[in-house]
C-alpha cells in the first residue's frame, strides 16, 4: 500500500485488517519514500494507492514505477476521473463527496470501510475467514453510521476539553494494535489544525524514548477502547500516571476501570476492534478542531498547508 499524511494511516490500520483477515503479508509504504528506493516489485503484486484527491503527486510517481515493474494497480481515490484512478488497472472509489477542508477527516472514514469491505471479500474468497465471522463484521460495519451519530454527541463535553487544554505546548498520542495508527492521526490533526507540537506513538515503545517527555504539564491521550490489547493499555496508563502524566483516554462504553485512572475521558461505542478506529479518530478530530477554533486558527485552511499536495 502507498499513501502520504492521513491516507497512509488509513493503510496502516489497513495493513492489520488485511493480514488478520486474508493472511497475505502487507507492507505500507510512504509514496514520497516508495518512489525514491528500488523497492521489490515481483509481476503480480497488488499496490493498493490510497488518496483523497487522486492526485498526490508523490504516489502518482509511486505506482507509475510500480506499473512499470509489472504491478497491479488498485486505486482507493475519492474523486471521480483523478490522475491515481486514470492510472490504476482497477479501483473503488470512496464517494466521500466533496472534502473541502484542507485537513482530510471523512476521507479518511470512507477509506478505512473502502479498505475493510476489500479485506472482507478477500477473506471470504480464500477462505481465510469463516462465515460467522465474516457475518459479524459485516453487521458491525452496518452498525458504523449510527454509532457515529452517538460519538458526535460528545462535541460539547470535547469542547470544553479543548479549552483546559487549548494552552498545552506539546501533546502525546499513544494507542496499541488497530489503535496505534488512530494515535498517529490524533497527533496529526492536532499538529495541522491547532498548532500544538503532537507525536504519535505505539504505546509499547514510549518506555523507549517519548515516557521522558512525561511530567505534570504533559496531556496524554490514550486510544483504549476495548480490544485484546486493553489490560496492556492499562499497564501503560498506570505508568504514565505513576510520572504525573494528564491522562485523556478514548475508551469504550462500559469500561470502569480507566476513567478512574484518568484526568478526562470520551467515551465511544462499543466495537469490533478490527472496525473501532472509525469511530475512536473522532473524538480526536473534534477534539483537534475545538483547540484550533478557540485559539482563533483557521481549521478549514490551516497556514502552509495545501489540501492536494501537486508537488514535491
Amino acid at each position: 500500500m502507498v499513501a502520504c499524511g492521513t491516507s497512509w494511516h488509513a493503510g496502516l490500520i489497513a495493513e492489520y485488517i488485511f493480514e488478520e483477515l486474508c493472511r497475505i503479508p502487507v507492507e505500507v509504504e510512504y509514496a514520497s519514500e516508495f518512489r525514491y528506493r528500488n523497492p521489490v516489485i515481483y509481476k503480480g503484486d497488488v499496490i493498493i494507492a490510497i488518496s483523497q484527491s487522486g492526485e498526490t503527486a508523490d504516489t502518482i510517481v509511486a505506482i507509475e514505477k510500480a506499473k512499470e515493474q509489472g504491478a497491479f494497480i488498485f486505486g482507493v481515490v475519492n474523486v471521480v476521473g483523478s490522475s491515481i484512478a486514470r492510472i490504476s488497472n482497477a479501483g473503488a472509489y470512496t464517494h466521500a463527496g466533496p472534502e473541502i477542508g484542507v485537513a482530510s477527516t471523512k476521507a479518511f472514514t470512507a477509506q478505512l470501510v473502502v479498505l475493510t469491505l476489500i479485506a472482507l471479500k478477500l477473506g471470504k474468497e480464500k477462505n481465510t475467514i469463516n462465515e460467522d465471522r465474516y457475518v459479524h463484521l459485516i453487521n458491525e460495519l452496518h452498525n458504523i453510521p449510527e454509532k457515529v451519530k452517538e460519538v458526535l454527541l460528545l462535541n460539547n463535553e470535547i469542547k470544553k476539553l479543548a479549552e483546559k487544554h487549548k494552552n498545552s505546548k506539546d501533546a502525546l498520542y499513544l494507542g496499541r494494535g488497530y489503535n496505534f495508527p488512530v494515535a498517529l492521526e490524533g497527533a496529526l490533526k492536532l499538529k495541522e489544525i491547532s498548532y500544538i507540537h503532537a507525536e504519535g506513538y505505539a504505546a509499547a515503545e514510549m518506555k523507549h524514548g517519548p515516557i521522558a517527555l512525561v511530567d505534570e504539564n504533559l496531556p496524554v491521550v490514550f486510544v483504549a477502547t476495548k480490544d485484546s490489547y486493553h489490560e496492556k493499555i492499562i499497564s501503560n496508563i498506570q505508568e504514565i500516571k505513576a510520572r504525573k502524566g494528564k491522562v485523556i483516554a478514548v475508551i469504550s462504553q462500559g469500561d470502569e476501570t480507566i476513567p478512574k485512572m484518568s484526568e478526562d475521558v470520551m467515551i465511544v461505542p462499543e466495537a469490533d476492534e478490527l472496525v473501532a478506529p472509525m469511530l475512536s479518530v473522532i473524538p480526536l478530530q473534534l477534539f483537534a478542531y475545538h483547540i484550533g477554533v478557540v485559539k482563533g486558527c483557521d481549521v478549514d485552511k490551516p497556514r502552509n498547508l495545501a489540501k492536494s499536495v501537486t508537488v514535491e
